[in-house]
């Protein structure tokens, strides 16, 4: 289980002051729980976040009161790219919950080694429901069975393992073969005699304005 210890954030608590001091503002909220405004240290939560990400639990330790929760959305820094502010979904352990999972794709395509096609990955991620505890980290999804061009991976093909639900469309598509497309640059065509002309012209403008100089 990964644990991160948290604490109680006052209305007097500037967001700045917070920031400054390593911490991330953040708010709690969901089952049996009202919002409840918190900070985690900063360095902690990156810690935790790398490896439960959106989808595994964390126990949220803020002393008096620790609660199961997941990493709903973090906001970030557009610039700096550090977290500004998460927002923590308490959860019951005993109730199945619908999440996103990521998709890991992997192994090679016959398809594309064979230089048929491409591989088009369609979607990176699948809505399950099932226990928090039974969440898993990620699905992998094997492109292997690609073998001829137009050849496709749909949700229905992906296996669950016991005590999860697939919620996202069986027949939304997931990867597919797709014709490589070859880049074609056009050559134009140069008009030789319409530069000769041009060039002829110009000549004859530079004497001519020579002439009128002498004159």
């Amino acid at each position: 289980m990964n644990t991160l210890k948290g604490h109680m954030r006052s209305k007097t608590d500037k967001l700045s002051d917070v920031r400054q001091k390593g911490f991330i503002p953040a708010v709690v909220y969901g089952a049996k729980t009202e919002n409840t405004p918190i900070f985690v240290p900063g360095v902690e939560f990156e810690k935790v976040f790398r490896v439960a990400g959106e989808s595994s639990t964390i126990m949220l330790d803020l002393g008096s009161n620790k609660m199961d929760v997941l990493v709903h959305e973090v906001q970030y820094d557009p610039v700096r790219g550090n977290p500004l502010h998460i927002d923590f979904l308490a959860i019951d352990m005993n109730k199945p919950i619908q999440v996103a999972i990521p998709i890991i794709f992997s192994g090679v395509s016959p398809a594309e080694k064979a230089g048929l096609g491409n591989i088009v990955k369609v979607l990176h991620e699948v809505e399950i429901e099932a226990l928090p505890k039974n969440l898993p980290h990620s699905i992998e999804v094997s492109i292997e069975s690609l073998i001829a061009l137009e050849d496709q991976i749909h949700v229905k093909d992906i296996k669950l393992s016991v005590g999860m639900k697939m919620i996202t469309d069986a027949d939304e598509t997931v990867a597919l073969v797709a014709l490589q497309k070859e880049e074609v640059v056009e050559s134009i065509p140069v008009d030789l005699s319409a530069i000769e002309v041009e060039k002829k012209g110009k000549k004859e403008e530079d004497v001519s304005a020579g002439t009128e100089q002498i004159g």
